[in-house]
């Protein structure tokens, strides 16, 4: 009795191998999913937790060693007939019986020792024929093509419940809908032609701090020009509004004697926000303003401005003398 319990104790069906990985993964599912890390993964935005995971790791592997350790002991207190079953039920391999039976009914094969029961009368040079009935898996999935074509059949040339072309439309649609509300909350894929001018204050703010570090050497703080044109008239070298600024403090200005392109030190996001605090200079007072450069830029899809209406009120009516009635 005692050699039969110490037998059944130390039974294991899932081997060290597979069970260290499987629960070191599952607690690191787990970190990953209550630790709360934003669009970073947990272990890199937090390098305690590679700590943690080590020490797990390092934990479960003593584990195993200690339960080794043990099953060793317990294998030296079995009787000599025990010590053969346990070692024959080790090494016995692992059977799956439920696949190899899924197989056998799905497949219906005979096996090499019955095929003289289903061989066939044909001899071709010694070759033989076996009659083997189609498999099951098989013949299941051409009754539910069958299916599928009835159903298709029925729903799109009988009925007509909507075309292709239809369908790749509503697709379509449905896509510009899910790309523009992405576009909503990824800033850095503006560019030039769908650049929006930014009137959040933190977005001025953003600007304006950029404009501070790397723009006032030209332009000064006020944006009254220096080396640079003055930023605060309505005169434009190459284009006013925020498209054109956007542009311009992307690619760089006029070749050779133009603003450098900045678009390989600030992401489109940023350069959105600077060139929307630079439109929002316009029209202040700076203290030392430069002489107006280029052409005065009008945006030309502002809405034209609307004609005072002609004045419709009548005259007031002059009488003359000669209309007066003579009793």
């Amino acid at each position: 009795m005692i050699n039969k319990t110490n037998y059944n104790t130390m039974s294991t069906k899932t081997p060290w191998w597979i069970r260290v990985p499987v629960l070191f993964f599952l607690i690191f599912g787990l970190m990953e999913y209550f630790v709360d890390s934003g669009d970073k993964p947990a272990i890199i935005e937090y390098p305690i937790t590679q700590f943690f995971m080590l020490l797990v790791l390092m934990i479960l592997i003593a584990i195993e060693l200690i339960l080794s350790s043990i099953e060793n002991i317990m294998f030296q207190t079995l009787s000599e007939e025990g010590k053969e079953r346990y070692l024959a039920t080790k090494n016995k391999k692992m059977e799956w019986t439920w696949v190899n039976n899924l197989m056998k009914r799905l497949t219906r094969t005979k096996s090499i020792e019955r095929e003289e029961e289903i061989i066939m009368d044909h001899n071709y040079d010694g070759i033989r024929e076996l009659d083997n009935v189609l498999p099951p898996w098989w013949v299941y999935l051409f009754y539910a093509t069958i299916v599928f074509g009835v159903v298709y059949l029925v729903r799109f040339h009988v009925i007509g419940e909507y075309t292709q072309a239809e369908e790749y439309e509503q697709e379509v649609a449905a896509a510009k809908i899910e790309i523009e509300e992405y576009k909503k909350t990824a800033k850095d894929l503006v560019d030039a032609s769908t650049v929006e001018l930014l009137t959040d204050a933190a977005d001025l703010s953003a600007g304006e701090k950029i404009f501070t570090t790397s723009c006032v050497v030209c332009h000064m703080a006020d944006g009254g020009g220096g080396i640079g044109p003055n930023l605060t008239d309505e005169y434009w070298i190459l284009g006013g509004g925020i498209k054109n600024v956007f542009n311009t403090i992307s690619e760089g200005g006029r070749d050779g004697k133009g603003m450098v392109a900045w678009k390989q030190s600030f992401k489109p996001a940023e350069i959105a926000q600077v060139a929307s605090y630079v439109i929002s200079l316009g029209g202040t007072t700076p203290a030392n303003p430069k002489a107006p450069e280029g052409d005065v830029w009008v945006d030309p899809n502002a809405p034209e401005p609307a004609q005072a209406a002609p004045d419709t009120q009548p005259a007031e009516q002059v009488s003359d003398s000669t209309d007066v009635v003579m009793e």
